[in-house]
């Protein structure tokens, strides 16, 4: 335990905490910046460093929020998925307006985004649909995700049917199951700092490009 916390203040201290967030290491692309932090909590051994939260709320502002997998980023926007008859679902029709955070505790660091979310095309799903493993697939279709469950035997009754239903063919993409994008409008970049003086870099989107802005820890 003793070593393995050595390990980890080391390569902390190396990623940020003691050099910090510049400017010039910010430079002036977040998509660019992002991509090298998710590198880096890629490489710290954190397990599944594409979890986020996931912020939604009602058309009248009663909240909520949910950790979701991060399959997909660039210049679109970021993406998960989920079953469109979710709560999340539901809250991103009728408000289509969401937050996603990123934290890397090993390295110290959040990233925050805000912005608009919209439902992805039917091929995009399709084709992550079919590169997941194929219980996964059936589990898609057994789950009413967010509605009630009397009892975990209903939905292992549920998993076997469409096991059967499904037996030696393709497992099809469900009508009500898919992916979303969110594309930021803003995003904020956190490092860590000794006496709680942490670095914050907050990105707004400006016509084509981003604007630039340091704010108080």
């Amino acid at each position: 335990m003793a070593l393995w916390s050595t390990v980890r203040a080391f390569f902390t201290a190396g990623k940020g905490v003691l050099g910090g967030l510049s400017e010039k290491a910010a430079g002036n692309d977040p998509l660019a910046l992002f991509h090298r932090w998710y590198q880096d909590a890629n490489r710290s051994g954190l397990y599944l460093p594409e979890s986020m939260a996931l912020g939604t709320a009602t058309p009248d502002g009663k909240p909520s929020v949910r950790f979701v997998l991060l399959k997909e980023y660039d210049g679109r926007g970021f993406v998960f998925y989920t079953n469109y008859g979710s709560r999340k679902a539901a809250e991103l029709e009728a408000n289509p307006e969401a937050t996603l955070i990123f934290h890397w505790a090993i390295l110290q660091r959040q990233v925050r985004l805000e912005g608009p979310v919209h439902r992805i095309t039917s091929e995009e799903s399709e084709a992550y649909f079919h590169s997941r493993p194929r219980g996964s697939q059936i589990g898609a279709w057994a789950s009413a995700q967010s509605e009630p469950l009397a009892a975990r035997g209903e939905l292992e009754k549920r998993v076997k049917e469409f096991e059967a239903k499904f037996k030696g063919t393709e497992v099809p993409l469900p009508d009500f199951w898919g992916g979303y994008r969110l594309v930021p409008h803003s995003i904020e970049f956190w490092q860590g700092r000794a006496d709680r003086l942490h670095d914050r870099i907050k990105f707004l989107r400006e016509g084509d490009g981003w604007a630039r802005a340091r704010l108080y820890p």
